[in-house]
């Protein structure tokens, strides 16, 4: 009998949904409560998704064969499931977001296209499942912090929250599963802590690429007051990354487990709103 390597908790289950959201009308405007920089931010962010969700995917199948787990085998399935469906329609909203506002697609994705193929190249299996491991948590934080008490998308465009929420509760239903494989695999403390200081700085660099690339095309690139009210947006008592610090910050303890921070009520709080 194998012994475990899934630490995800029995009763959370990892569901591959299929939601049909019509965004053509919400992303010809700022959707997030008319807030420039908000919506420009979370654009920027949906820009990497497709890109990064088939790393994401590439790099954990990639020690499929070495998994003797059946648990964890399946629940590599279904984040493969998960992930593919979030890159599909990612993929479909940035293309809609282009093609409506003036933005260019291609020069969006050229630095993280670039890379990468040099990482997929250049850099070992390993080490590319650690990335994976250090996003996953980064989105899985991002992820709580959207659904907790903050209520990020109150006054957004109904089509992009529901979006943004249906995405947030599968990172954090999913939030594990590349952590429990690195960790099955023989993954170093020290290999996991190095990627999360890399993936923290492109990341960052990703995003502001995509909003100063939004807000050039707006052609408010250097208007002061947008800058400040991003600032507010960011980091004020209500911003985006408030709070976020202590639990990103955790990653880099010894007996860190994604599932350290319970976020089986926000789920279930979330599939209540959806029958209701």
């Amino acid at each position: 009998m194998s012994q475990p390597q899934s630490f995800t908790p029995e009763n959370v289950p990892i569901t591959k949904r299929n939601p049909q959201l019509d965004l053509a009308e919400a992303l010809k405007g700022d959707w997030m409560n008319n807030h420039q920089f908000a919506t420009a931010w979370f654009n920027a962010m949906s820009i990497t998704f497709p890109l990064g969700e088939q790393f994401f995917i590439n790099s954990v199948r990639h020690y499929r064969d070495r998994i003797t787990d059946p648990k964890l085998k399946q629940e590599m399935k279904d984040f493969y499931s998960q992930e593919a469906v979030h890159l599909r329609e990612h993929q479909r909203y940035n293309e809609l977001l282009c093609a409506q506002r003036g933005y260019d697609l291609e020069e969006l994705e050229k630095p993280l296209r670039k890379r990468m193929a040099w990482v997929k190249k250049n850099i070992p299996p390993r080490d590319q499942l650690a990335g994976t491991v250090a996003v996953e948590h980064m989105t899985a934080v991002l992820a709580e912090r959207a659904l907790g008490t903050a209520d990020l998308f109150k006054g957004a465009h109904p089509a992009m929250a529901k979006l943004w929420k249906w995405h947030a509760v599968e990172e954090m239903e999913h939030k594990a599963v590349a952590f429990d494989v690195y960790r099955a695999i023989g993954g170093t403390e020290k290999m996991r802590r190095a990627a999360m200081r890399r993936s923290t700085f492109f990341l960052t660099w990703d995003i502001l690429h995509g909003v100063r690339h939004i807000l050039r095309r707006d052609g408010v690139l250097w208007n002061l007051k947008v800058w400040a009210s991003g600032f507010v947006f960011l980091f004020g008592k209500q911003g985006v990354l408030r709070g976020t610090w202590q639990p990103y910050k955790d990653f880099f303890a010894e007996d860190f487990h994604p599932w350290a921070h319970d976020t089986q009520e926000l789920i279930e709080n979330w599939e209540m709103q959806q029958q209701s």
